[in-house]
């Protein structure tokens, strides 16, 4: 392996000469000589064998060699410092990765806001975020497979939980749907005989796919994207989060169903920590911006 011929501290005295606007304004700004900001800057040029700064009059300016250097120089020295500071986080306990479980119902924009606000105080902390269903969100709590989660009720035995928001579902098909043109209150009976669509259960373990389930025409999708995709080719109908399906529902590109006895459902969403005990800094932050959402 070659050895270097700079050093990280070169190259942060040329950028705070760039920055200051000159070797006096950097060596007041760092607290040190100009000689020694003058000789630091020679040698790295002497070094190299290339000019990066030519002086015009009493100001030394960049050359475009210099201009291209000092440029990845700023990404290498960005890097060493962010490593150093992870250094310093995980010394702290702050932890470098989080991972959220999302029940998929739960609205998207509330989870972003809360990160946007994270994001600024984050330290460098990844985030990895897990789109689930029913009982793949509780196999996740369960396993503490996540830091966070974002569960439906019932949250599984043995896990407190911190009530979010309440998901309304609305039973909607297509307006060319022949149920779009029934002007009575469907029955089951009714409903049964059409294509259903429904969202796939993440669990390993046991599966409960969300949706009414007496249609013996079923389809199962991934996620509420993939449904719509199929409602807008005029197939099917299914339940949705109304949030998501409102505002198609007022441009007259979905039809809303009225059922017999329920024409909308309710889902409690809660916030828990699997594990309590074992919770750092970052997670606690986290938890609590989620939280002020609501």
């Amino acid at each position: 392996m070659s050895q270097s011929k700079s050093t990280l501290e070169q190259w942060r005295i040329l950028q705070a000469v760039v920055d200051y606007g000159g070797y006096a304004q950097a060596a007041d700004k760092l607290n040190k000589s100009q000689s020694s900001l003058n000789h630091a800057v020679a040698k790295l040029q002497t070094q190299l064998g290339v000019a990066l700064l030519e002086v015009r009059g009493r100001k030394a300016y960049l050359t475009k060699t210099g201009e291209v250097l000092l440029r990845r120089s700023r990404h290498i020295t960005r890097s060493v410092t962010e490593l150093e500071q992870l250094a310093k986080n995980l010394e702290k306990g702050w932890e470098p990765t989080l991972v959220i479980a999302r029940e998929i119902i739960y609205p998207m924009d509330k989870l972003v806001d809360a990160l946007s606000e994270f994001e600024p105080l984050s330290r460098g902390t990844r985030i990895t975020i897990l789109d689930s269903v029913i009982t793949g969100t509780h196999e996740l709590i369960e396993a503490e497979k996540v830091d966070i989660a974002i569960v439906g009720s019932p949250t599984p035995k043995g896990f407190l939980a911190e009530p979010l928001t309440e998901i309304e579902f609305t039973l909607v098909c297509p307006p060319s749907h022949p149920l779009a043109q029934l002007t009575a209150p469907i029955d089951d009976r009714t409903l049964a005989e059409h294509l259903q669509i429904v969202i796939k259960d993440t669990g390993q373990l046991s599966q409960i796919d969300i949706g009414w389930l007496k249609a013996e025409r079923r389809w199962t999708v991934a996620n509420f994207h993939e449904a719509l995709s199929i409602l807008h080719k005029g197939l099917g109908f299914c339940w949705i989060p109304t949030h998501l399906v409102f505002p198609l529902i007022e441009q007259g590109k979905l039809h809303q169903l009225t059922l017999n006895g329920s024409s909308h459902r309710r889902v409690v969403l809660s916030l828990t920590v699997p594990n309590r005990d074992n919770q750092g800094p970052a997670s606690k932050l986290l938890e609590q911006l989620i939280l002020a959402q609501h």
